[in-house]
């Protein structure tokens, strides 16, 4: 059976620098950038705050959906994060 994923958003502050990854564990890894545990660009930039996310049942389909997203213009990705989470808010502590 294959693990499922999830594509995230973390932003230094409400239109400020984002990242897109992906994760098989949304806990752990939003952990890891809050606590700037890896050197990378979410520590360099100050991205602490999980804006967005969206879970897939399948680990590949959320790395096929990251690919695509990366992709896209920044206002694209603004919308995606407004749609989900309007007020920016820190959606770690809805997690754990």
């Amino acid at each position: 059976m294959e693990k499922g994923g999830f594509v995230y958003i973390m932003a230094s502050r409400r239109n400020g620098t984002i990242y897109i990854g992906v994760t098989s564990d949304l806990i752990k890894r939003a952990w890891e950038h809050r606590e700037g545990v890896a050197d990378g660009f979410t520590k360099k930039y100050g991205c602490k705050m999980l804006v967005w996310y969206q879970q897939f049942e399948d680990i590949e389909e959320a790395i096929k959906r990251e690919k695509q997203m990366k992709e896209w213009k920044r206002l694209w990705k603004l919308r995606e994060i407004e749609e989900m989470n309007p007020d920016w808010t820190d959606l770690f502590r809805s997690l754990v």
